[in-house]
């Protein structure tokens, strides 16, 4: 009796390690090759944004604007952009980027950056897996269609395409998804939210899964959430960004038609018209894209695939070029509706099915199908090593990256400069820096991003250094002429065979 008694209340290692042995023993070979798949994604793409980083692949737009957005907000200083002439949450409402800040005390670099990209977009598997191993009740099947989802060609490049907020909504989206699925609503409310925080439009995925929960799961649940991201949309452009560049947003261009208005107008009078914009420019063949890779399997069931729908449209509905594009980011927050509606469609199939005289395996089937198709479609127009794309992997030991870092090492820190938008992204941490020719000439500045503008005096008085490249050197050009309006204010400090760079001279003042 002494002996169980001291058994029952020995607090040592005897109690905890049967625990964690009983959970280590849980640990299957599937969930290994899954969190295998997960960290060689992230290591791998992680890798390729740090060295084309680093070799000056990365640009004002938009890794150094974010760099010193950050870097200022861990500063506890008003995160007002001056690369791009205004405040980090006046061009969206990204309040997501808050919780980079902890990091940036301990590493301020932009490599906090792009390996938070290239974590959280691995991690958008995660949701994946997890659903697809309790919907098809096999782990290696979840494991096909997690790897899936890691080789869309959407996922690979808006991994590559410098840094974006946007990246972090795969993982946030995919988990509220599996969260409803799943009926895990402390999870879900937890996902919806920081899925808000990402953008002011990510209630362009959110309202439609809203209705979703609410046809499917949940009507209470399901109004909260389509009535809070739409608050959540309207005081983020209403108030926020509104009070911050006067405007609620700055993409107002993008609809075509003059705007909703217009576009409800052409659809209900002209409706050709619309059908035209719509066919055009090799939209349909976006939509294609975006699909083709999960083999089309969410037909079967598609109602989680339709929680895409909105976004889908919006893209091709866009004026803009890049948002009907694979390559770009505005695709990554339809993929999770995409892949687990495909989970749940092919869970809706019978397991097996008899052709003729053979009995088939239906769900593994079609769990095949997807694999083959997700490797095809890499292979097309995925920025994946075994693809056909041409792959940028950035060197940043080339000569022409040298010489910048060569000439950066003498540009003090706390000096006031106008660069060239190759090397912003590598001095972004300073209260004032611009992208030449800004502040001499603005371009791509102010609160309404104004293509061209005039010089804005007060702050072209205060740079103290410009860093440009030796034209005809190296693989870029900047605007000349503004240079030689305002050189002979400026006196060369140092140069190499790439890069120079040049201090304010005081006495002379800078041309008009």
């Amino acid at each position: 009796m002494t002996e169980l008694v001291e058994e029952a209340t020995d607090p040592g290692p005897s109690d905890d390690g049967p625990r964690w042995r009983d959970r280590w023993s849980r640990i299957t070979p599937a969930q290994i090759v899954m969190a295998a798949v997960v960290i060689g994604y992230v290591a791998y793409f992680t890798r390729r944004t740090l060295d084309i980083h680093h070799a000056l692949g990365t640009a004002t737009y938009d890794s150094a604007l974010y760099d010193q957005g950050v870097w200022l907000l861990s500063r506890f200083d008003t995160p007002f952009v001056t690369l791009m002439g205004r405040n980090l949450f006046g061009d969206h409402a990204s309040f997501i980027l808050v919780l980079l800040v902890p990091f940036y005390w301990i590493w301020p670099s932009a490599g906090v950056l792009f390996f938070s990209q290239s974590a959280a977009i691995g991690a958008g598997a995660i949701p994946i897996f997890l659903y697809a191993r309790k919907r098809l009740a096999s782990e290696w099947m979840a494991v096909v269609l997690g790897t899936a989802y890691l080789i869309h060609p959407a996922v690979g490049w808006t991994n590559l395409e410098n840094f974006h907020p946007d990246s972090y909504l795969g993982v946030f989206v995919g988990f509220a998804i599996w969260a409803a699925l799943d009926r895990r609503w402390k999870t879900y409310a937890v996902f919806v939210v920081l899925a808000l925080s990402v953008k002011e439009d990510a209630s362009l995925v959110l309202v439609p899964l809203g209705i979703w929960v609410g046809l499917k799961r949940s009507w209470r649940i399901g109004l909260a959430t389509v009535i809070g991201s739409l608050a959540f949309m309207a005081v983020a452009m209403l108030v926020v960004m509104r009070s911050l560049i006067g405007v609620p947003t700055r993409n107002g261009w993008r609809i075509p038609f003059g705007g909703p208005r217009g576009v409800i107008d052409t659809a209900l009078t002209n409706p050709t018209d619309l059908v035209r914009h719509l066919r055009s420019d090799d939209r349909p063949w976006y939509l294609v894209q975006m699909t083709a890779p999960f083999a089309w399997m969410f037909a079967r069931l598609p109602s989680v695939a339709l929680i895409s729908a909105l976004v889908l449209f919006t893209n091709v509905l866009s004026t803009f070029w890049y948002q009907y594009q694979i390559a770009y980011h505005y695709s990554l927050i339809a993929v999770p509706a995409l892949a687990l509606g495909t989970v749940y469609g092919i869970g809706a199939m019978r397991e097996t099915g008899r052709v003729g005289g053979w009995t088939i395996e239906v769900r593994s089937l079609a769990v095949g199908i997807v694999a083959i198709t997700a490797v095809v479609t890499s292979y097309l127009w995925a920025p994946v090593p075994w693809g056909r794309t041409e792959l940028f992997h950035g060197n940043p030991s080339n000569d022409w990256a040298v010489a910048a870092r060569e000439i950066i090492d003498e540009v003090p820190e706390d000096a006031i400069v106008s660069a060239h938008y190759r090397i912003t992204p590598h001095i972004a941490h300073r209260s004032e820096i611009y992208q030449f020719p800004v502040p001499f000439r603005s371009v791509l500045y102010g609160p309404n991003g104004n293509v061209e503008g005039p010089r804005i005096e007060d702050r072209a008085e205060r740079v103290e250094y410009i860093v440009l490249p030796i034209p005809g050197t190296g693989p870029t050009t900047f605007p000349a002429e503004d240079w030689i309006t305002v050189e002979p204010a400026f006196d060369l400090v140092d140069s190499n065979e790439y890069w120079a760079l040049y201090r304010r001279d005081p006495d002379v003042p800078i041309p008009s």
